[in-house]
């Protein structure tokens, strides 16, 4: 008897818990339904409002529609002088979205093309505003976003006279598990795009690939860039090197980095190789240029210190938070790559026969200390390695002189 009203009981418990089940079940699709009318009649003009209100810009929409349960569509998205996507496709989560925060299964972005400007700092003007009011920090979640076939068009005006124009496009990106509040996780992040530096030549190809905590700040990522255009960068580095003097035509270059973040510090072991070079032919009976032989000693120099390669390795370090980077750190690196030179046991016999010995010689004993040179070539230049090369250069000629 006592069995049987156990198992009445029991029913029971099951009968309330389908009821409450049930009333759960009823309530959310009716909180989906409100949320889906509520976004298919406002959600184009809210999304459109929002993004002028951050971007100071005009923004307008193609199409927006919205399916079951709540999935967005977005067409020819246009943010003026800023941003054109052909497609843009959201799954959110409706559970997180209750809460009062975004949460996103999957954004799926189609074709997005981003134009970029960087002007000098004078150019730059700053408008006074009211100090913003403080607001709650909604909290994100960004299970995965996917970008295929992007571009971006960046011109940097703060370089040469006219500035320069660098495209990056095919840019595919996968990024998964992105949360934008206090909560320790793993973004994972997979990157890779083309980079046209000139009609007719070969493309340089970019990869990105690693992962980042936001919350600790640490992180793991390897970055390839290969066939760099050196002479399409030109701008710069033009205030080092005279490429028109130096007798350059082309220079490409490798660039690789392992990159390692814990606690906020970053360190980046970088790897530089020049993998080909064309140098201008000079007409039949036109003496060669200082800034010529300049450059040939330089390249002997290096590949002497590298097995006949011309390669450059360096460490970067800096903040997460605010990552600094600059061509600067690439000629510090050669000008201690050259001060390498200076010490004769960085040379192997086998070595120094890549190099004049007449060349070495004048190099090692001049006067100047090549410990606070600046490379003069390909890719940098300074004076006080151009002194110490040039004299070098001046004995030789001077020895070959008295020779005739």
């Amino acid at each position: 008897m006592r069995d049987l009203k156990k198992t009445v009981k029991i029913l029971k418990l099951i009968r309330a818990a389908y009821k409450v089940l049930f009333a759960v079940i009823i309530l959310f699709a009716v909180i989906s339904s409100i949320a889906y009318l509520f976004i298919a009649l406002k959600g184009k003009n809210i999304i459109l409002t929002k993004i002028e209100e951050l971007t100071q810009r005009k923004a307008s929409v193609g199409n927006f529609s919205v399916t079951p349960p709540l999935n967005l569509a977005i067409k020819n998205l246009n943010i003026e002088g800023l941003l054109k996507v052909e497609n843009i496709s959201i799954s959110p989560s409706i559970l997180f979205l209750l809460t009062g925060n975004i949460g996103l299964n999957r954004i799926v972005v189609i074709k997005p093309e981003i134009t970029f400007e960087k002007k000098p700092a004078e150019a730059v003007t700053k408008t006074p505003s009211a100090a913003p009011e403080k607001k709650r920090a909604l909290h994100l979640i960004l299970k995965q976003l996917i970008i295929k076939d992007g571009k971006i068009d960046f011109v940097d005006h703060t370089v040469g006279p006219e500035g320069i124009k660098i495209i990056v496009k095919d840019i595919n990106f996968n990024l998964t598990n992105l949360r934008a509040f206090p909560f320790s996780a793993i973004t994972s992040f997979d990157l890779k795009a083309r980079i046209p530096w000139q009609k007719g030549q070969e493309e340089g190809r970019f990869e990105a690939e690693g992962w980042i905590n936001f919350f600790k700040k640490d992180m793991q990522a390897t970055l390839k860039i290969e066939d760099i255009d050196g002479v399409y960068l030109y701008p710069y580095y033009s205030h080092w090197v005279d490429l028109e003097k130096a007798r350059i035509e082309k220079a490409k270059l490798n660039f690789t980095s392992n990159i390692n973040g814990l606690n906020n510090n970053v360190t980046a072991q970088c790897h530089l190789e020049l993998t080909d070079i064309v140098r201008r032919p000079r007409p039949e009976g036109e003496p060669g240029e200082k800034a010529e032989k300049i450059t040939d000693t330089v390249l002997d120099i290096f590949r002497a210190l590298n097995q006949g390669k011309i390669v450059l390795d360096f460490t970067i370090r800096t903040k997460m938070d605010k990552p600094q980077f600059s061509f600067g750190d690439i000629k510090m690196a050669f000008e201690d790559k050259l001060a390498e030179g200076k010490k004769a046991n960085g040379f192997k016999p086998e070595d120094a026969l890549l190099m004049p010995a007449k060349l070495i010689e004048g190099l090692f004993k001049g006067t100047t200390d090549l410990t606070t040179a600046v490379i003069s070539g390909t890719i940098s230049a300074g004076k006080e390695i151009g002194k110490t090369v040039e004299g070098a250069l001046k004995k030789e000629e001077k020895e070959e002189e008295k020779k005739e």
